[in-house]
């Protein structure tokens, strides 16, 4: 049997009382010539029970059992830990007793994990006030519970205040862990990115240590993203088992501060929706489509003046999405001299104080209702703003919508995001850009929002860092649905 590459050859192990289990495929088989009813998974044949590889936590040869503990799917929106203890067949002859269990649950292991690391070391920093307030109950119900089946090694920190999980990262010791898991919104990402920007190792620090994401605020956007749901469990069960992926990260340059953005960037009804409706956050997540809708209907726009360094206009947007989304390695990652150890790359455009780089096409919005950037696909659940959207293409897919539409035609064109057509919308603006600067007009006080927080309404500057950034997700690639019928595009 082979640990390493594909593995086809066959796996079996005999039981005792004329049980057996094999591999077949994906799935792990018990065949039990008696099976019991109370059994988890349920039989799916008379005599033959199933767990699919991607289920299994560990497995291990445990007085004279063989022990498989795995999530189980207890209802739609939730794993449990359930477990095997199985007799093993005494073996006839003492050169049997060397092999067998031991190598089957070896390689069980290997094949279950695949190309993710087994026993993952985890800073994990629980905010105990995202969203609805259940950060620590769903930790310790159930996400924790797996973890520890997982034999993961976790230090666990519940966060007092706002801003401590950047100081904690910003201190933290990188030879220690392998990922910082956020159980939160997507705030604490956001603190955890910024708090590694902020180290004199940043790029050493943001390449090393991947970022996972427990959502249990009420904008999970990262979580969607890598791992295909806002549910807290199946995220669990993807870092588990996810690989390690290169992420673009975002500089944005603002008076004389630099962050880091991981995720987004808007000024107008998309901001003004989210961040100026604080005060009805009693409706739960309507309130931001109360927001939406009121402002469309008075057709609010925001006067600016953009200038971008595109990559790639709408027309070409399905092309490039289509070369790039197959590149789900680590290998497409271009984050320059990260081994040296030094802080943040060196913007190559300069700053928002800076004089307009030469070449850099220039637009003044006299009637802009909605400016939004990003570089992950999903907003929200079944949000997909940005479908084309990859996580390490050296892009900012920026979106552009006039407010000078009729308001039908406006709820069309935003009740199209999770129906696939939103791209292909003629009423949204859609390019790749390597950076921007947006200088708002004829406004005193409004909204931009980097990544959901607020910043001060006033000119900043985005420029993208190719896959400078490491997360954890389940298969290398954003699990959002990329443009309608971009895979027939061809080359």
């Amino acid at each position: 049997m082979s640990t390493n590459g594909a593995h086809t050859e066959p796996l079996t192990l005999q039981l005792a009382s004329g049980r057996r289990l094999t591999v077949e495929g994906s799935n792990l088989i018990l065949h039990d010539p008696n099976p019991s009813a109370n059994k988890k998974p349920k039989p799916d044949s008379n005599s033959r029970q199933s767990i699919p590889l991607y289920n299994i936590l560990w497995s291990q040869v445990s007085g004279g059992n063989i022990v498989v503990e795995f999530a189980h799917l207890s209802s739609k929106s939730k794993f449990n830990v359930e477990k095997w203890t199985l007799p093993i067949q005494e073996p006839a002859t003492s050169e049997q007793a060397g092999s067998g269990p031991e190598t089957f649950t070896t390689e069980l292991l290997s094949r279950s994990y695949a190309k993710a690391q087994q026993k993952r070391k985890a800073y994990v920093l629980i905010n105990p006030n995202s969203g609805p307030g259940n950060g620590v109950k769903i930790w310790e119900r159930d996400v924790k519970p797996l973890f520890q089946a997982a034999r993961m090694d976790l230090d666990i920190v519940f966060l007092k205040r706002g801003g401590e999980a950047t100081e904690l990262v910003e201190q933290m010791d990188i030879n220690r862990y392998d990922t910082v898991i956020p159980c939160s919104g997507d705030g604490t990402p956001f603190e955890v990115f910024n708090g590694f920007a902020k180290r004199p190792d940043a790029r050493l620090a943001l390449s090393k240590i991947a970022v996972g994401h427990i959502p249990c605020g009420s904008g999970n956007a990262m979580a969607c993203n890598l791992y295909g749901s806002h549910r807290p469990t199946y995220a669990a069960l993807a870092l588990i088992k996810g690989v390690v992926t290169p992420l673009d990260l975002v500089s944005i340059t603002q008076g004389d501060t630099r962050i880091v953005s991981f995720l987004s960037q808007a000024l107008g009804v998309i901001a003004e929706s989210d961040l100026g409706t604080e005060h009805l956050r009693w409706m739960g997540s309507a309130r931001f489509d109360f927001g939406v809708v009121s402002r469309l209907f008075r057709k609010k726009a925001y006067p600016c003046d953009i200038a971008m360094q595109v990559v790639v206009e709408k027309p070409d947007v399905k092309e490039h999405y289509r070369r790039h989304a197959s590149e789900p390695s680590l290998a497409a990652a271009q984050a320059d001299d990260a081994a040296e150890g030094n802080g943040l790359p060196k913007l190559k455009y300069g700053t928002v104080k800076d004089k307009l780089p030469a070449g850099w096409e220039f637009v003044s919005y006299d009637k802009i209702g909605t400016f939004y950037c990003g570089t992950m696909a999903y907003m929200a659940p079944n949000v997909n703003f940005f479908p084309a959207a990859v996580t390490a293409d050296g892009c900012i897919d920026l979106i552009t919508i006039n407010s000078d539409m009729s308001t039908s035609a406006a709820l069309k064109t935003f009740m199209s995001v999770d129906s696939n057509k939103f791209f292909d919308s003629p009423n949204v603006h859609y390019k790749k850009v390597a950076a921007y600067r947006i200088i708002p007009r004829n406004q005193k006080d409004g909204y931009i929002s980097i990544d959901g927080e607020r910043v001060p309404f006033e000119p900043f500057q985005a420029e993208v860092h190719q896959g400078l950034g490491r997360v954890i997700s389940k298969r290398g690639v954003y699990e959002a649905e990329g443009p309608a019928n971009w895979e027939k595009q061809s080359t």
